[in-house]
């Protein structure tokens, strides 16, 4: 899909405000980026093929890996990658349905769920 970087923010930003109000609070201390795209060497450490896909990546210490007397971390941040959107989604509605799945999927990671707790949700 033919898509400026300019339009895809204004996308996520519809995308992220129009996620369910339950979920709200858990985005309220999260910095939210977008990058072009993932590098090579983050691909490699996450053992994703090149040709496939990476949405989105959630940096931060999980709540079940934080203790009470932690000095405090950055806030958490997920990161939207911007070509993958474009390349594997054809209309404006396929992106902002992905773009809120995988910003839910993140939220997860902030919650310490791993990858199948992920999937059985349905945020795959």
């Amino acid at each position: 899909m033919a898509l400026t970087r300019k339009r895809f923010e204004r996308i996520a930003q519809t995308a992220i405000e129009a996620i369910p109000d339950e979920f709200k609070p858990f985005l309220e201390n999260c910095v939210i980026t977008i990058k072009d795209r993932p590098s090579k060497e983050l691909l490699r450490e996450m053992e994703i093929p090149e040709d496939d896909g990476l949405y989105g990546l959630y940096e931060g210490a999980p709540l079940t890996e934080q203790n009470e007397g932690d000095p405090p971390d950055l806030p958490p941040r997920i990161t939207l990658f911007y070509a993958s959107f474009v390349e594997d989604f054809e209309t404006e509605d396929e992106i902002i349905h992905e773009i809120q799945t995988t910003v839910l999927h993140e939220i997860g990671h902030h919650f310490g769920l791993d990858e199948d707790r992920l999937a059985e949700l349905g945020y795959e």
